[in-house]
């Protein structure tokens, strides 16, 4: 029988990901012991009230084209993602030189599937199809099968490094399983991904990962941009602390440099393993209204459940 995710467990991984986005977003770039040193812990600060709305950076963004994409597609269709990642693409929300150059063209009319290999010689290996795939592992988490296929298929209009396209494949893996609910089985867990895995960048690290623990610190894994140094880590801050939303975005951004991506991939983990109650309501009554803000969120959160639950459904008629 096909696993059919609850409701609140899609739009926790949706708002968990704003979230954990939001909140790293103000440390990106600066090495964990600057933040100690200079500015507390970073527990003492998230457990301050924020100053102003929270916002969030281009990686929930181009997460918001994909959950678009697929509901208006009912599967990742790389053409269909390039249009909807340029139609939504703002250069405030902090995109990478070489995401803006193919985004940018790609709005010119240029033509996408040139961009994904000529911008990025040999193709992209970072974080970037990663941060943007949580979607993907909700709609399909009935069949892991098909969450890697359309995690690849999802990576194809700006990453084409196996490197690349291989973070989003565990990423999504990684949010389909925890949003199966707690318990966490973590052995089952990590034997799936491993199982999954094609490169050994990759393979290493989830073994290590396997044997970490709340007190353990993750900062071997890596933060930053490239995918096998960060995507793994977040999955870790997740499995580490699966039981609390805060500790998981909080481990992510003590690790430093690539902040807001690291808490958004863990915040969306984590978020869809618990639902959308576990992610604390002084972070959630911050998070930016407007266009595609919240509320925006929450339709589209309620849209994905529709069709992964349309999808489950077919899956056992067959």
């Amino acid at each position: 029988m096909s696993i059919v995710i609850p409701q609140d467990r899609f739009l926790g991984c949706l708002i968990g990901q704003a979230v954990g986005d939001a909140l790293g977003a103000p440390f990106e770039g600066l090495p964990a012991d600057f933040v100690f040193w200079h500015a507390g812990s970073v527990s003492e600060i998230l457990a301050r009230t924020p100053d102003g709305p929270l916002c969030y950076t281009d990686d929930t963004q181009m997460m918001i084209g994909v959950a678009e994409a697929l509901l208006a597609d009912g599967e990742a269709r790389s053409a269909a993602l390039a249009e909807r990642f340029a139609a939504n693409y703002d250069p405030e929300r902090g995109y990478g030189t070489g995401a803006r150059r193919i985004l940018e063209a790609i709005a010119r009319g240029a033509n996408w599937n040139h961009l994904a290999d000529s911008v990025f010689p040999g193709g992209s290996f970072g974080n970037g199809a990663a941060m943007r795939v949580a979607p993907v592992g909700l709609v399909f988490a009935h069949d892991l099968r098909q969450v890697a296929e359309q995690a690849t298929a999802s990576a194809h209009p700006t990453h084409r490094h196996p490197l690349g396209v291989e973070g989003a494949r565990l990423l999504a893996l990684a949010v389909a399983m925890a949003a199966q609910g707690p318990p966490l089985d973590r052995a089952a867990f990590y034997r799936e991904l491993a199982r999954d895995c094609r490169e050994i960048e990759f393979a290493w690290q989830l073994r290590a990962a396997r044997r970490m623990r709340d007190r353990h610190s993750l900062g071997f894994l890596g933060s930053s941009l490239p995918a096998h140094r960060s995507v793994v880590t977040a999955i870790a801050c997740f499995t580490t602390c699966p039981g609390s939303f805060e500790r998981c975005v909080e481990k992510a951004i003590t690790l430093g440099d690539d902040t807001d991506t690291l808490a958004a991939m863990a915040g969306a983990l984590s978020g869809a393993h618990l639902g959308v109650q576990a992610v604390p309501t002084r972070w959630v009554e911050y998070l930016e209204e407007g266009p595609k803000g919240v509320s925006y969120l929450r339709s589209l959160a309620n849209g994905l459940y529709q069709l992964h639950h349309r999808l489950a459904a077919g899956t056992q008629a067959g």
